[in-house]
């Protein structure tokens, strides 16, 4: 069994899998899941587990170069937008802001969609893959 980092054997298995520019969605409990594309379902309840529980430990095993996100974040949850600004900042990763029907419409392409307990509006991302080196 891992010590430390993701648990999440499905998770885990689809993180490792990631090769430059490929996408991984990380969503809120309401985002709509494309089909064909993977969903790894984490929500247990509303709240559970939430986007940025999540979201740090996805940070904390691949890297990322892009990230994508609702223009409405900005208004509709000013919070989970600093939040990923200033994570963006921190790891030089640079922010796009699209529509959030062009955002579910990108996820479609995505290796996976991350579904997590986030039941505050607009707490999505999609994240595009750098390498490591």
């Amino acid at each position: 069994m891992k010590k430390i980092g993701c648990l999440n054997s499905e998770l885990s298995y689809v993180i490792s899998k990631l090769g430059h520019f490929d996408t991984l969605t990380v969503g809120d409990c309401g985002l709509p899941i494309p089909k064909g594309v993977q969903r790894i379902d984490l929500a247990v309840t509303y709240g559970v587990p939430s986007f940025e529980s999540v979201f740090k430990v996805i940070d904390s095993e691949a890297k990322f170069q892009k990230v994508t996100i609702a223009k409405e974040t900005k208004e509709q949850n000013p919070e989970f937008y600093k939040f990923i600004c200033e994570w963006a900042k921190k790891e030089q990763v640079t922010v796009v802001e699209v529509p959030h029907e062009e955002l579910k419409k990108q996820s479609q392409s995505s290796v996976a969609v991350v579904r997590t307990g986030e039941c505050k509006p607009y707490s999505n991302v999609i994240l595009e893959s750098n390498v490591s080196f």
